[in-house]
């Protein structure tokens, strides 16, 4: 899957960054000066590799959001219809305000119930 994320999605992003390859980028810990990431890992320079860090997390959020859909639709697949609830209040006859089902008696108006 990364490799779909770093062959794919990275390079449009780079390109609507300015044409940026994001895993070039570093910081130079060391006294000397290196032009690319290669030359500073050629002599064991203490690179500080933010670009790498940010392919990843990258990398990270769009996997973990196509995992979300996946799941996500799929719970919907498998989601039952709830049955509804059965009513456990009645309108009375009389007055048409709402009672308990078991009652024997309206409250407002005190008619009786059937």
């Amino acid at each position: 899957m990364s490799s779909l994320v770093e062959d794919v999605i990275m390079p449009p992003i780079g390109k609507l960054l300015g044409h940026v390859d994001f895993a070039v980028l570093f910081i130079n810990l060391s006294g000397k000066s290196y032009e690319t990431l290669a030359e500073a890992k050629k002599y064991n320079a203490a690179t500080l590799n933010y670009g790498m860090f940010l392919t990843t997390v990258i990398n990270f959020l769009i996997v973990a959001f196509a995992v979300f859909l996946v799941v996500h639709q799929v719970n919907r697949w498998t989601k039952k219809p709830e049955a509804p609830a059965a009513p456990t209040t009645k309108d009375c006859p009389q007055c048409a305000m709402t009672i308990p089902i078991a009652a024997k008696r309206c409250g407002h108006c005190t008619s009786q119930l059937a």
